[in-house]
């Protein structure tokens, strides 16, 4: 069993950054593929990003391409989604997502454990 526990989030004028995090109780944090993924009210979970369990390969949504960035600390068990270049249609809550799936990972349902998710709200 794996828990995440996330933490960031917050409220920010456009054109600011935000770092979330995600941090890993349990089994061995290194053998999970990560993602993240987001919800607005009213709209299913979207694909925002994903991580290798290697860390040498990540994978971003044409969305945030260019403005988000996702990392891993393995040995502090934590992953993170630095968010830069926010805009209001970037207004969501988020979620934190692992996986010992193979492959580029960007369904919600090819993860098993979730975070509790972290609201990021952004002012035009």
């Amino acid at each position: 069993q794996v828990q995440l526990v996330q933490s960031g989030g917050g409220l920010v004028q456009a054109g600011g950054s935000l770092r979330l995090s995600c941090t890993a109780a349990g089994r061995a944090f290194s053998n999970y593929n990560k993602g993240w993924f987001r919800q607005a009210p009213g709209k299913g979970r979207e694909f925002v990003a994903t991580i290798s369990r290697s860390g040498d390969s990540t994978y971003y949504s044409d969305s945030v391409k260019g403005r988000f960035t996702v990392s891993r600390d393995d040995n502090e068990n934590t992953d993170y989604l630095q968010m830069n270049n926010l805009q209001p249609e970037d207004t969501a809550v988020y979620l934190c997502a692992a996986s010992w799936n193979t492959g580029t990972l960007t369904d919600p349902s090819d993860y098993f454990y979730w975070g509790q998710g972290a609201q990021v709200t952004v002012s035009s």
